[in-house]
């Protein structure tokens, strides 16, 4: 779920799914989304497969629905500043759903910067949303429409159905799900190849004040894009944990075993590709706390990409319009997204189109797979270009 600012990504997975992705304290004060937010539904469908319903609509009439597939949701935040959250999110994806409210002209900063996101990342299926159409008169309706379409021309995208929605009335949401089934596929995964798992969340679950014999390991959170994982099994996390010993910092990888896995909500034995999954863990929980292994990869031990301190990048910058993206300078500062990993580094080489950079914190990735970049231009951090990993 991906657009601009306020135009309405959390109130519209909320009416696909019936969960209110902002949950932590600083997101509900401010009214936005901060971390990512995840939700799992299940989409339904008629016998003859001409007409859908989210779950909660399946419930009033049981008899009339069967189930079509269960999908996760991925609430990214719109906000500029939090551009490398929505940049590890769109890593994630199978499709995207791009949010544009009517009640604003198109296209807003982030509504642009965000399908360049999914463009640069791969991501070949989506669905826009024209949202809040009980803000505005039909005739201006029709005149974000062509807004829309206008900015969708040229693009990979074009052809993307849009579909007119109220969230907050639920209005047309049986179409969305319609269009959401129809246009973005569930993918074929390989289910022979080593596992693969990004980690977009961690957490401790353990409520304040509880027996230190009662307490419970961590938990990580993300998704499987490749392989199996089975409960009971040991496997590895890279680059692992960071520690800062006698103003050295280190970086232990990490070894643990998988005490629960949970699918969809469900406990299950066997996790594979699609959805969201967890792992329950024996690790301290004061490692997984507050997201602090967020960017690391999981699978078996042997097989994860290697553990980068340098990154060498092919690379294009974007043109953007109105906005100066001069050409890369040798010790300028630069952020590197990969996966879920986002790190901080130092230009150290330029030659051509190809880059150098040192970065603070090292990060598991794949050679060959795709980079964001994001640059400091004027006083903020903008999503500059990508690169492909060498």
């Amino acid at each position: 779920m991906v657009g601009h600012v306020d135009h309405g990504k959390t109130s519209l997975t909320r009416a696909l799914t019936n969960k209110w992705t902002d949950t932590h304290s600083e997101e509900i004060k401010r009214g936005i989304t901060i971390k990512i937010g995840y939700a799992d539904t299940t989409f339904y469908k008629n016998e003859d497969g001409t007409a859908f319903a989210t779950a909660m609509q399946a419930e009033k009439e049981p008899d009339k629905w069967k189930v079509s597939r269960h999908v996760s949701f991925l609430d990214a935040p719109g906000h500029e500043t939090l551009m490398t959250t929505t940049i590890a999110a769109s890593s994630l994806l199978d499709g995207a759903i791009l949010v544009i409210a009517a009640n604003e002209k198109c296209p807003q900063p982030q509504t642009e910067e965000h399908l360049m996101v999914l463009n640069v990342l791969g991501i070949k299926n989506i669905v826009v949303v024209q949202n809040k159409i009980d803000l505005v008169s039909k005739e201006k309706a029709l005149e974000n429409y062509r807004q829309i379409k206008e900015f969708l021309k040229g693009t990979k995208f074009e052809d993307a159905p849009i579909i007119p929605v109220s969230a907050n009335y639920n209005a047309n949401i049986d179409k969305l799900v319609e269009a959401i089934e129809k246009t973005i596929p569930t993918p074929k995964h390989d289910p022979e190849l080593p596992a693969r798992m990004y980690v977009a969340r961690s957490f401790d679950v353990n409520k304040p004040g509880t027996e230190i014999s009662k307490l419970k390991g961590g938990v990580i959170g993300g998704s499987l894009v490749q392989g199996k994982l089975r409960l009971g099994e040991e496997v590895e996390m890279l680059p692992g944990i960071w520690m800062k010993v006698k103003d050295k910092e280190i970086i232990e990888p990490i070894v643990l075993k998988i005490e629960g896995l949970m699918a969809g909500g469900e406990p299950v034995e066997e996790a594979k590709p699609g959805g969201l999954i967890g792992i329950a863990t024996g690790l301290d929980p004061a490692i997984t706390k507050a997201d602090q292994l967020v960017g690391n990869i999981v699978g078996k031990k042997g097989t994860l990409p290697p553990v980068l301190s340098e990154v060498e990048l092919e690379y294009s910058l974007l043109k953007r319009e109105g906005i100066d993206n001069p050409p890369l300078k040798a010790g300028e500062p630069i952020v590197i997204s990969a996966g879920t990993a986002t790190a901080v580094g130092v230009i150290t080489k330029l030659k051509g189109n190809s880059v150098t950079v040192k970065l603070k914190r090292p990060i598991c990735a794949e050679r060959k797979g795709k980079a964001a970049l994001t640059r400091k231009i004027g006083q903020r951090w903008r999503l500059a270009g990508f690169g492909i990993i060498c």
